[in-house]
């Protein structure tokens, strides 16, 4: 990374594939599936940065705000992309996208609170919080497509 270059926050894209369950009765895709496509981009990023383990299952979503911009149909690949846009005092805030062939499907903004074993909301790590705002795009997760 070039010295002059300024942290950016932790973000990773996955692919995933709209299957027959991510679509309803007009064919198309439910928007139930972008919720659990967030999930799964959130996933991988907590994985790539070494904190699933830790922080995975005290991290209830606390909003979700979607728009829905574009129709997608069984069998289409989708590119979904969770980044970090700011780190509360117990709170983290995500920006989401979902595209297919670069056009726009889906945004999200989803708001997660980290929470203790009792289940009350507890400060992030300073170690995390420096992680999730500094570490960057991460390693893709692609599907094999051929």
């Amino acid at each position: 990374m070039d010295s002059l270059a300024q942290p950016r926050p932790a973000s990773v894209v996955v692919e995933r594939r709209i299957e027959w369950s991510d679509t309803d009765a007009s064919g198309w895709w439910h928007n139930t599936a972008g919720f659990r496509f967030i999930e799964a981009a959130e996933t991988t990023l907590l994985e790539r940065l070494g904190l699933l383990r830790d922080v995975y299952g005290r991290l209830p979503r606390v909003r979700i705000a979607a728009d829905f911009k574009g129709r997608l149909a069984f069998r289409d690949v989708v590119e979904c992309s969770i980044a970090v846009r700011e780190v509360g005092t117990t709170s983290l805030v995500y920006d989401f996208e979902m595209r297919r062939q670069g056009e726009l499907a889906m945004t999200a903004e989803v708001v997660v609170a980290l929470l203790d074993e009792s289940w009350r909301p507890v400060p992030w790590p300073d170690a995390y919080r420096t992680l999730l705002l500094t570490a960057g795009p991460q390693p893709p997760e692609k599907l094999t497509v051929g």
